[in-house]
């Protein structure tokens, strides 16, 4: 992810995991409180489909720890949405609640209705890389009446795990069309392996 290390001190070009090297990001920065392995992997899963909400807290405590460095007066948290067919059948979007409690450590503005997902799409899990982009693409856009929330002011997108970054960036992506100043991601875990 983008600045997730600063080799060469402050001044210096932030590392980009491989995946950022491959395909250009619509973000300026971004940060992962964990890996998406073993006690990572079993935290999000326990979130996503088992109701652990138990893990909100500390989940927030660990978000505001790493992304420390990328907040900004002002800034809005915005969670990734999910299409209403998918909150029907899960009850809540993790997202949202990740982002909920990230405002609490924080102090930020939370605003969980600046975005929403268009149309429905199917899980991208099994698809390749390009797939989800594909998928993606358009899927996630601004909430009418909303540009004026975000117009000119740094937006970080929080969402629960990042994979390919396929949804960060169809969210980057509708926040920077419609005037966001600068956009930033943290997600709870990532894939991918230590750097």
């Amino acid at each position: 992810m983008p600045g997730e290390q600063e080799p060469g001190g402050p001044g210096a070009e932030p590392a980009q995991c491989d995946a950022c090297l491959v395909r250009v990001r619509p973000w300026a920065r971004g940060r992962a409180a964990m890996l998406y392995e073993s006690m990572g992997r079993r935290l999000v899963l326990g979130l996503k489909h088992g109701d652990r909400h138990d893990v909100l807290r500390p989940a927030g405590r660990w978000l505001a720890r790493a992304g420390r460095e990328i907040f900004a007066r002002n800034m809005l948290i915005v969670p990734v949405p999910l299409h209403w067919t998918r909150l029907v059948k899960r009850r809540f979007n993790q997202s949202a609640h990740l982002a909920e409690a990230l405002a609490r450590e924080t102090g930020l503005r939370h605003r969980p209705d600046v975005l929403i997902r268009a149309r429905a799409t199917p899980s991208l899990g099994g698809m390749g890389h390009d797939h989800r982009f594909q998928t993606m693409a358009g899927a996630i856009t601004l909430r009418e009446g909303q540009r004026r929330r975000i117009a000119g002011r740094p937006v970080l997108i929080v969402d629960d795990v990042m994979t390919s970054g396929a949804s960060l960036s169809a969210a980057a992506e509708a926040l920077v069309t419609h005037g966001a100043a600068e956009v930033s991601i943290l997600v709870l875990a990532r894939a991918g392996r230590a750097t």
